[in-house]
């Protein structure tokens, strides 16, 4: 039995035990990976805010209706067409702005044209 282990060693190059304990450290270091370093904070967030995005849509969409409002000058829609798309774009740009003020918990703004109780100017 001895001479059988001692062969089954021999068939094993020392090139092969190179490449067998390459593959046992990667796998030592997955696991490592994967069950002992934990992740840092900053890379579960996310790298926009849910107010940056509505930011850019918001400003997306007043780009839209100037350019809206170039091109019905420009004489490319007809007014029918124009106002049913600025009626579109106006519609969206509330429901954006809208929902800034729910994530900016922004307070109550007066009408304007009002003036303070005290009857100072703003």
């Amino acid at each position: 039995m001895p001479a059988l282990y001692t062969s089954a060693l021999f068939v094993i190059g020392s090139g092969d035990w190179a490449v067998l304990g390459a593959c046992l450290a990667l796998a030592v270091a997955v696991m490592l990976f994967v069950f002992y370093i934990q992740p840092d904070a900053s890379d579960l967030a996310p790298h926009r805010t849910k107010l940056d995005q509505l930011l850019e849509r918001r400003d997306a969409l007043y780009d839209n209706l100037r350019d809206l409002r170039f091109e019905y000058r420009s004489g490319k829609y007809s007014e029918g067409d124009f106002e049913a798309m600025k009626t579109a774009l106006e519609n969206e740009a509330a429901l954006v702005l809208a929902e800034i003020d729910q994530v900016t918990d922004a307070q109550v703004r007066r009408p304007r044209g009002t003036r303070p109780a005290d009857g100072s100017a703003q």
